[in-house]
C-alpha cells in the first residue's frame, strides 16, 4: 500500500496533546477505511503537524482525518521510506 505524509498548517500554533488527542480518533476510525495512520510529528510554535500513514490513496488518508475530528490536510504528498 503507498505511504503519505500529510502536513496540517494550524494558525496561531499548536498543542502537542491536541495533536495526541486528534491522533488517538485517527487511530480509532482508520480500520473502517483500510489505512494506518503510523507516527506524527509537530511543530508547536508553528502550528505545523505531519502525519504519516498508509492508505489506498491520498484521499481516502484525508477522509480518515475529516471522519475523526475534521482537520483534513493542507498538503499530502506520496513518499517513499529511504534506509
Amino acid at each position: 500500500m503507498p505511504l503519505f505524509m500529510d502536513i496540517h498548517h494550524m494558525d496561531g500554533g499548536v498543542g502537542i496533546d491536541d495533536v495526541a488527542k486528534a491522533h488517538q480518533a485517527d487511530l480509532a476510525t482508520q480500520g473502517d477505511h483500510d489505512v494506518q495512520y503510523l507516527r506524527y510529528w509537530v511543530d508547536e510554535k508553528a502550528g505545523k503537524i505531519f502525519c504519516l500513514v498508509d492508505a489506498p490513496d491520498a484521499e481516502t488518508a484525508n477522509t480518515v482525518h475529516r471522519d475523526a475530528h475534521g482537520l483534513v490536510a493542507d498538503e499530502i504528498y506520496q513518499v517513499q521510506e529511504g534506509v
